[in-house]
């Protein structure tokens, strides 16, 4: 592998890069007209435009990616995370032009890309599954009967996609004609399948999923938990590695079933196996993720392996090299991601210019990012502008140093996350390690981040209060000053 293109923009596309430089691979970035001047554009080696900002003339432009290819010698496409990564189409002709690509096979994408053909897949390997309908159904009448025996609380759930498109709770039979309709036509319209099935809801779950790396030796391998229960509308905000709550015996269990399910699609390459943990920690196979994860890094920092380095080590053909016995989990690492929204606004996104954009920096402190001061996010793609990650012995010492890194970040011109992922590192609940999908809908509020902001205010008044005395008696005794400065800390750190 000599030259590599990264279909992808932004952070990830960065990442991927600069993993590749460190293996003397040279790089070809592509853009769309709004990323003009964005970062991954002025690393890469060389940099070609695909058109208007629109991904869909843009970073969806497969054939035209795969022209680029050819004109310009390149032997290798990394997909990163979104865009044409989980498309076998693209997969499949990538493969055909004679190109490698860094990632799973045409097969295995199509198997895991339907929840009802991963679920078929897996039937056959034991493991867990939420109870229910293991095929699409359209039938109401039948879709009624089903419901009444997996017991209401039912979900209906779209085959394709994800994202929590095409996907209602029912809670009461009455509304289950109505809320089947809404799902079908919502999974048409997002995925163009508008097959459905059934499963019993979970109410309150954990959701955990699992790193795999296989080789095309056959060798798979798990690299531990990710917890990602810290979610809205169905998208993560928080992640961290390893989990609180799960037990070394859960750990492997869960582990040796995400490797069954990856051996269920001869799985080559990193993917994420997901599942639901219930209260009584009773886990349940969701879906497999056929691509790295925005949230890749904290496993990175709790194994020493760099996970796109090994991507593109087994996408040569190289075997992993390791066994499961040489693993081990070191330390605790967290994740936030710093999003162009409102959280005192319902999440609302933002667009805008990055004023002010100062990042953190200091001992196991990591930014994955794309942007830079004066840059403008642009409305066409996802939102977030950075990963926020850090690294520390343990839980406790990782949630401070998060803490301190959050204080350090420096945004202005738009609303972000920062605010918020502050008030989490704060709340009890997630200190304690016991939380779920719901964390959000149960604690947060405006008010919550109100109450932050007020704190802050009280105590840069009592800061200026003290200042001014102390500018008083500047002729006076240091001792005064001192005691004076030592009160104003510790009022501080209450108020904080």
């Amino acid at each position: 592998m000599k030259k590599l293109l990264v279909a992808n923009r932004g952070e990830i596309a960065l990442r991927v890069m600069r993993t590749a430089k460190e293996m003397g691979i040279q790089t070809v970035a592509v853009y769309s007209e709004a990323d003009r001047q964005a970062k991954h554009v002025r690393f890469a080696d060389e940099a070609v435009l695909l058109g208007p900002p629109p991904s869909n003339q843009s970073y969806l432009l497969g054939d035209k990616i795969l022209e680029i290819c050819k004109e310009l010698e390149v032997d290798a496409i990394h997909p990163g995370y979104g865009f044409l990564s989980e498309n076998a189409g693209f997969a499949r002709k990538v493969k055909e032009s004679g190109i490698t690509f860094v990632g799973p096979s045409a097969e295995a994408m199509e198997i895991m890309g339907s929840k009802l053909g991963a679920k078929e897949a897996v039937k056959a390997y034991g493991v867990p599954m939420v109870p229910g309908l293991d095929h699409a159904i359209a039938d109401i009448e039948e879709a009624k009967k089903v419901a009444i025996e997996v017991g209401y609380p039912i979900l209906i759930k779209a085959s394709a996609g994800g994202g929590g498109k095409g996907m209602r709770v029912v809670n009461d039979p009455k509304e289950f004609e109505e809320q089947m309709k809404l799902a079908v036509s919502e999974a048409t319209a997002s995925f163009g399948d508008g097959a459905v099935f059934i499963e019993k809801y979970v109410g309150s779950p954990r959701h955990i999923e699992i790193q795999v790396l296989g080789d095309n030796q056959g060798n798979i391998v798990y690299l531990f938990e990710r917890e990602c229960s810290i979610q809205r509308r169905h998208q993560k905000l928080v992640e961290e590695a390893p989990s609180a709550v799960l037990t070394p015996e859960l750990r492997k269990q869960m582990g040796e079933a995400a490797v069954n399910v990856a051996k269920a699609c001869n799985y080559t390459g990193a993917g994420t196996v997901e599942f639901l943990v219930d209260e009584t920690m009773n886990f349940y196979f969701l879906e497999m993720n056929t691509r790295l994860q925005v949230e890749h890094p904290v496993t990175e920092m709790i194994t020493g392996l760099d996970l796109v380095r090994e991507q593109i080590r087994i996408a040569r053909g190289e075997s992993l090299g390791y066994t499961q016995e040489d693993l081990s989990i070191n330390g605790h690492a967290i994740e936030l991601r710093i999003c162009a929204e409102d959280p005192s606004n319902n999440f609302l996104p933002e667009v805008g210019k990055l004023e002010t954009y100062r990042v953190p920096m200091g001992t196991g402190v990591r930014v994955d990012d794309g942007f830079e001061e004066g840059m403008d996010i642009p409305i066409y793609y996802d939102n977030m502008i950075a990963k926020l990650i850090v690294y520390a012995s343990d839980r406790e010492k990782a949630i401070e140093r998060m803490k301190r890194a959050i204080s350090e970040y420096e945004i202005s011109g738009i609303a972000t996350t920062l605010e918020f992922g502050e008030w989490v590192m704060n709340h009890e609940a997630f200190k304690e390690g016991q939380f779920d999908t719901k964390f959000i809908d149960k604690y947060f509020n405006v008010d919550s981040l109100k109450r932050e902001d007020e704190g802050e205010m009280l105590a840069a008044a009592l800061a200026a209060t003290l200042f001014n005395a102390e500018q008083k008696l500047q002729n006076g005794s240091s001792s005064k000053s001192e005691q004076g400065m030592s009160e104003w800390r510790r009022n501080r750190t209450h108020l904080r």
